[in-house]
């Protein structure tokens, strides 16, 4: 089968970036990776934002629209609570919020920077002012969770990017079960990086939480590749069985969004894409992204495209024709 290159599937809002320093009512740093949802019609995101110790935490940014006129809470909204929580001494960072129906709140699953490096911690809200901890949820080094909405055969599903020290070791999309979303297990590997030359190689994570289609789970995923001068972070598409995510039913070859812009050129750390989260208006899917550790930004593309496009994907993961 000869591959056709579809080139980038989303568009680029004409007001990005959206969200700047410029834009924040208190003295901050930098302002990226974004959480996104929709409650009553407004555009709420949990922002991550860095302060001038190199710290992050969160703040709510809400907009009727979600493009402009945003409403940025005065003070931050959710920050580390190392008294209590020492796991999150050197702040909280890159949030991923699922609503939760069976208990009427939103899980927030973030990346707490403990000193023995960042790890998983979960949080509930039902307001996104009051926040109910659950604490660290899987140890050091990880991060990238999301929880998956409802249970899937009776347990709670998580996806999550543990890393290894090991020289050689690749980053890998893993997948977890939970009776209470405390306590997990049953890991396995979801989706590998690929080797060589792939945009995706060696290292991936998940961007925004899994999304329910009628044809699966859409997952969005961001690979990372080495060149020998810089790193450049990329996203792809992925989808998963609605009955059991371990199984892997399409996943892109190409990348379907990357660095292009000055504003995602130069940064922070440069050349990256990051969205935390993804918002569904109509037939319009919009990713709400970080642009290179210091903006926000959103693009979009509609929903019947790239559905389209992951159902002409691969139809199997085979690692000795598709990953090598």
């Amino acid at each position: 089968m000869i591959w056709k290159d579809e080139g980038e599937l989303f568009v680029r809002c004409k007001k990005n970036p959206i969200l700047t320093v410029n834009s924040w009512p208190y003295n901050v740093s930098s302002v990226f990776n974004p959480a996104a949802v929709m409650v009553n019609n407004t555009t709420i995101l949990l922002v991550r934002v860095e302060d001038h110790r190199g710290f992050s935490h969160l703040t709510v940014a809400r907009s009727k629209n979600g493009i402009d006129s945003w409403e940025i809470d005065p003070k931050p909204t959710f920050s580390s609570d190392p008294t209590y929580h020492s796991e999150e001494i050197y702040g909280i960072e890159d949030p991923r919020i699922t609503y939760i129906d069976e208990i009427g709140k939103w899980a927030i699953a973030y990346t707490a920077y403990s000193d023995s490096g960042p790890l998983t911690s979960l949080a509930y809200t039902e307001d996104f002012d009051n926040f109910e901890r659950l604490g660290a949820i899987m140890p050091p080094e990880n991060k990238d969770a999301a929880i998956f909405p409802t249970r899937l055969n009776g347990k709670w599903a998580m996806l999550h990017r543990p890393v290894s020290n090991i020289v050689g070791a690749k980053a890998n999309i893993w997948i977890s079960f939970s009776p209470d979303m405390k306590y997990w297990g049953e890991h396995e590997v979801l989706l590998y990086a690929r080797e060589g030359g792939w945009w995706d190689a060696r290292k991936i994570g998940l961007a925004p939480p899994p999304m329910k289609t009628s044809d699966g789970w859409l997952i969005m995923y961001y690979g990372v590749r080495q060149t020998t001068s810089k790193k450049s972070y990329r996203l792809g598409l992925a989808l998963l069985d609605l009955e059991d995510p371990t199984k892997v039913l399409h996943r892109s070859e190409g990348w379907v969004f990357g660095p292009r812009e000055m504003y995602e050129r130069t940064g922070d750390v440069n050349d990256v894409v990051f969205p935390c989260g993804w918002i569904l208006v109509g037939d319009e899917l919009r990713i709400y992204y970080g642009s290179a550790d210091m903006s926000v930004a959103m693009a979009s593309a509609k929903m019947s495209d790239v559905m389209k496009y992951i159902r002409e994907c691969p139809g199997e993961q085979c690692p000795e024709q598709y990953y090598k």
